[in-house]
C-alpha cells in the first residue's frame, strides 16, 4: 500500500532543560542543531514568527542538518496578525524572500498561526490564501494553517482551504478548536497535550495511538476519532506525507516523544 513519509519533531532546538535530558552534557550550544538532526526528522523552527532572518542564518541552518531532515518554518506574526488579512502582500511578501529559499531541500511546510481572537470571514480569508505563493526561487512552497477561534469549525473553511492545496493545521490543545479534516496533499499535526513527569511526554496507549493516526494519514485515510469541521465532505484517499510535532506542553520530553513516535511509524 502507497504511503506518504512521516516525520515526527519538536519546536525548536533551543530550550535549557534539553541540556542533560536530550543533548548531551557539555555538548555546546552551536552544536544542538545538529545533535537534533541526527536524532529527529523535523524541527518547527519558530524564532520566524517573531522576527526577520537573514539569509545566511537559514543557509547555516541547512547546513547543519542531514540528508532528509526537513525544517518546518512558522511565517512571521506580521503577516497573521492584522484586522484585514487581505492586505498582507507586502508583509507576506517581504518574509517569502528574507531567505527561506536557502533551506533547500530542507525546506518544508510554512505554518501561517493565527490569533485565537481571529474570527473566520470566508471573503478575508480566501483572500489572504490566494496571497500564498506556489514558489520562491524555483523550491515548490507548501503552506499549512492554524487557526485558533472555534468559528472555522465550518465546512466553507475547509472547502476554501482543498480548494487551494492548503493544509489546515490538526492542534491537539486544552483550550483552542480540533479540525481535523484534509484538505491538502500533507497533513501537519502540532501536539500540545503532554506532560513533563512521563518519560515520552506522551503515554504509551497514547503514543500507539497516535502512531495508528499517522499512518492512516500517511495511508490517504482520515482517523475516525478525530473531530471534523465537514464530516460529509472527505477528502480523495492519496499517500500524504505526514508531519507531527510535539509543542509546549511536556516540552522537556518533546524529543523523546518525536523519537518514541518514530519508533512506532517505522516499518
Amino acid at each position: 500500500m502507497a504511503r506518504g513519509s512521516i516525520r515526527t519533531g519538536i519546536g525548536g532546538w533551543t530550550f535549557e532543560p534539553w541540556r542533560g535530558t536530550f543533548y548531551p552534557e557539555g555538548l555546546s550550544k552551536a552544536k544542538e542543531l545538529a545533535y537534533a538532526g541526527q536524532h529527529l526528522q523535523t524541527i518547527e523552527i519558530n524564532s520566524t514568527y517573531y522576527g526577520t532572518q537573514k539569509p545566511a542564518t537559514f543557509a547555516k541552518w541547512a547546513s547543519d542538518v542531514p540528508n532528509g531532515f526537513v525544517f518546518s518554518v512558522k511565517g512571521n506574526r506580521f503577516v497573521t496578525n492584522r484586522r484585514v488579512l487581505a492586505e498582507a502582500g507586502e508583509s507576506l511578501d517581504r518574509f517569502i524572500k528574507s531567505g527561506i529559499s536557502e533551506l533547500g531541500d530542507r525546506l518544508g511546510p510554512l505554518v501561517w498561526q493565527f490569533a485565537p481572537t481571529k474570527k473566520f470571514d470566508a471573503e478575508d480569508f480566501g483572500a489572504f490564501l490566494d496571497l500564498l505563493p506556489d514558489k520562491e526561487a524555483g523550491i515548490p512552497l507548501r503552506h499549512a494553517v492554524e487557526v485558533r477561534h472555534p468559528s472555522f469549525i465550518d465546512p466553507a473553511f475547509v472547502a476554501l482551504a482543498r480548494s487551494r492545496n492548503i493544509a489546515i493545521v490538526y492542534a491537539e490543545h486544552f483550550d483552542y478548536p480540533e479540525i481535523a479534516d484534509i484538505t491538502s496533499d500533507f497533513v501537519y499535526a502540532r501536539l500540545q497535550k503532554g506532560v513533563d513527569d512521563i518519560p515520552t511526554a506522551y503515554s504509551s496507549d497514547a503514543l500507539d495511538q497516535w502512531a495508528r493516526r499517522a499512518k492512516e494519514w500517511a495511508e490517504g485515510d482520515a482517523p475516525e476519532d478525530l473531530p471534523l469541521a465537514a464530516p460529509d465532505d472527505a477528502a480523495k484517499k492519496v499517500a500524504r506525507d505526514v508531519f507531527v510535532y510535539f509543542i509546549h506542553e511536556g516540552k522537556v520530553r518533546a524529543p523523546q516523544a518525536a523519537q518514541a513516535l518514530a519508533e512506532r511509524v517505522r516499518d
